[in-house]
């Protein structure tokens, strides 16, 4: 954290141009963003090598069907020059005209997955295009193949790539994007959480140019220095910055935010406006621009309808058929607790759920069976804060319990829960109904069902905060969708194998 006491203030300096790069060919290259050239000619050689081994697993697969296939047996050379070289160029042609190697899309969002299987189609249509209009003879088996296996091995070698720029992230601090956040103090500061939660997004804020006057920020702490009445554009450059944020109401004074992108083209740094929407999700909002006015349309939470009643459906048959197959698990656990500690195998407690409705949660029991009697001696050890106690090492948990708690198998028995309808797959954690009234933005959480897992236990389970973890349930609240909850059950099962913050 920095102290402000001081700033150094310089009049701005106005553009050496009117902001129109004479070329489109002449633009400055990034400055300090250098990943991207060498992460996207690596993405080039994977997907080139994707399509190539599709290609060749296709010959393989279906030899009989490929002898006549492109002609291969009067002209052998053209045949592997067409299965190697043309259609693997192919789809990198493809794929970058439909955005795929584009810097704003790589390394987070689905928007990349989106580019790519948009390419695959675009391949295929452009494939069975040219067979048509050449009269081609072709392998229907071996070109589906080709193309499908293609666009699998690709978009497996996507999340590869970006698995290890994530750890590269998250490790070393490089790869990333060095912002410059313009706006009020409390407005950049704002910002300045909401892109470091994450650092695999790669989103680094390297210093703050408030527009409010330094008298605002005299005396207060900041995690990166603090400037005032510089030129934006100088100040990026000094600190080695790519990037500008423009923060909230920093582009409040008309035609000012224009005159700033105006002076950024052909600089090579990249302009980004940060509006004070937090906390809602992509597909919510929406750009209308009336009269060169760009007006965020931001739409209601969907929780009816058609995607609801899939989930509810994806929810019971899971449960049912998870019920079925873990009858041996349920066995096993219910004897080692019985062994550790007699008394009930299961655990019953009332917990609050859909629309403040009451119900029974089922889970197996961790603790012994006098662990409610013992509480009261330990609420003030309690580790966590907001409506849940937890300790790291709860004397009242036994050590089968402890195990069960760990690799999360105690939550198995909730999955009657999902089948009777009173829990889904996703969703907030239920909550003990006998901590009082759900006040304020916690209420929210009960406009869906509760889940087994949800957003808060993927992100850090017991290690968060009680507010984070309200954030976080809230954000599901008002950006579900079955994607999403796909993406989360696909989440949960690294956060189980790791053990995260389950104690």
């Amino acid at each position: 954290m920095r102290h402000v006491d001081s700033f150094e203030i310089q009049p701005p300096t106005p553009p050496s141009h009117n902001g129109v790069p004479r070329s489109a060919w002449a633009r400055a290259r990034r400055r300090v963003s250098r990943w991207h050239r060498p992460y996207t000619a690596v993405l080039l050689l994977l997907d080139f090598g994707a399509a190539a081994l599709a290609s060749l697993l296709a010959i393989q697969i279906f030899d009989q069907a490929a002898s006549g296939f492109y002609g291969v047996e009067e002209d052998p050379t053209w045949f592997h020059t067409i299965a190697f070289v043309l259609l693997p160029l192919t789809w990198v042609i493809i794929l970058w005209g439909n955005g795929a190697y584009d810097r704003r899309y790589l390394g987070l969002g689905p928007d990349e997955f989106k580019r790519v299987i948009r390419g695959g189609v675009a391949t295929a249509a452009t494939v069975s295009f040219v067979a048509f209009a050449t009269v081609t003879q072709l392998s229907r088996w071996t070109v589906g193949f080709a193309l499908l296996g293609a666009l699998v091995l690709v978009l497996f070698g996507r999340i590869t790539a970006r698995f290890v720029l994530h750890r590269i992230r998250g490790r070393a601090g490089h790869a990333g994007h060095r912002m410059v956040l313009v706006g009020t103090l409390p407005e950049c500061l704002e910002v300045y959480i909401a892109v470091t939660r994450n650092p695999s997004a790669g989103l680094v804020p390297v210093a703050i140019h408030i527009t409010d006057g330094y008298a605002a920020a005299r005396g207060i702490e900041t995690p990166v220095p603090v400037y005032a009445g510089r030129d934006v554009l100088a100040l990026v450059r000094e600190v080695g910055g790519d990037t500008i944020a423009v923060c909230g109401s920093a582009s409040a004074e008309p035609g000012e935010l224009r005159r700033l992108a105006w002076q950024l083209e052909g600089s090579g740094v990249d302009l980004v406006v940060a509006p004070q929407l937090t906390d809602i999700a992509g597909p919510r909002v929406h750009i209308r621009p009336i009269e060169g006015l760009p007006l965020l349309h931001v739409e209601e939470p969907t929780l009816s309808g058609p995607a609801l009643l899939a989930k509810n459906l994806m929810d019971r048959v899971a449960a049912g058929l998870g019920l079925l197959m873990l009858v041996p698990v349920f066995l096993a656990v219910g004897l080692a607790i019985r062994l550790s500690d007699p008394g009930p195998v299961f655990f019953r407690q009332p917990r609050v759920g859909h629309e403040g409705r009451t119900f029974q949660v089922w889970k197996f029991r961790t603790m012994y069976v006098n662990a409610e009697e013992r509480l009261a001696g330990l609420v003030d050890q309690n580790e966590t804060d907001g409506m849940l106690f937890k300790m790291k090492q709860d004397p009242r948990v036994f050590p089968v319990g402890r195990f069960l708690r760990a690799s999360s198998l105690d939550e198995l028995p909730q999955l009657i829960n999902v089948l009777w309808g009173e829990m889904s797959l996703v969703g907030p954690r239920p909550l003990p109904a006998d901590d009082g009234d759900f006040l304020g933005d916690v209420r929210r959480r009960l406009l869906v069902r509760p889940g087994m897992t949800g957003l808060w236990q993927v992100s850090g389970r017991s290690d968060l905060s009680w507010d984070e973890a309200v954030r976080l349930d809230l954000y599901y609240v008002d950006n579900w969708s079955l994607a999403y909850d796909l993406s989360i059950l696909w989440r949960t099962v690294g956060v189980v194998l790791a053990r995260k913050g389950a104690y």
